[in-house]
């Protein structure tokens, strides 16, 4: 059973989120938070695997609230999808680089939430590649770079694991990848697993930002 926490401060939206989840066998809303102090409480105490997380609420935000869960060892099996009405904005990119594992519009279809929902709980990224790249593009690609840290920074990575970050920038799954590769998507399970540990990056999503932050994948290209 996947156990969900739906933070966002419009009631109404919340309680539809909730019928739409828990009429899946295998999800379980077990809280609701208005604010993000509340939300950060609530994935204490109810142990939830995935929270759905809005970006603009009262008091404590969402991105803060983010940075919390994702920085707190004890909560380190928890996931953080962004709520957000505006899929290419400023404070997305940042929810990424604080631990968030993607982001999903507030104008989804119900089965682009379910699956987001579970992709998360399976240590996913919930980033269509479309979104990615125009994200990317305005934000991370502006402003100064620093082609000598970047380059340190990729340094710790083999030729293989560098090619495979590059693929997973660019949206690419393990199966992709694992196809144009010609090796078996355990394989490149490995590589991605070993990318992560070596740059620091908690998850999938935040690869994907490492690979256009260090120039290894250019918006465009």
């Amino acid at each position: 059973m996947i156990r969900v926490v739906l933070a966002d401060d419009h009631a109404l939206l919340r309680s539809a989120f909730r019928v739409l989840l828990e009429s899946e066998p295998d999800l379980e809303v077990v809280g609701e938070a208005s604010d993000g102090e509340e939300a950060v409480k609530l994935v204490r105490e109810e142990g939830a695997d995935v929270v759905l997380m809005d970006i603009r609420m009262p008091g404590v935000d969402g991105l803060t609230a983010t940075r919390r869960i994702t920085r707190d060892p004890a909560l380190a099996q928890v996931r953080v999808v962004i709520l957000t009405t505006f899929e290419v904005e400023e404070y997305v990119v940042e929810a990424l680089r604080a631990g968030a594992c993607g982001f999903l519009g507030k104008g989804a279809e119900p089965a682009e939430l379910l699956q987001a929902v579970r992709l998360a709980a399976h240590g996913e990224a919930v980033l269509s590649p479309i979104a990615t790249r125009g994200l990317i593009t305005r934000f991370l690609a502006r402003g100064d770079t620093d082609p000598a840290a970047h380059a340190q920074r990729l340094a710790a990575l083999t030729g293989r694991e560098r090619e495979v970050l590059a693929w997973v920038g660019g949206g690419l799954s393990n199966d992709e990848i694992a196809e144009l590769l010609e090796v078996s998507p355990l394989t490149v399970k490995t590589h991605v697993n070993r990318a992560m540990t070596k740059l620091g990056a908690r998850d999938r999503a935040q690869l994907v930002v490492i690979a256009y932050e260090t120039g290894l994948v250019r918006p465009g290209g």
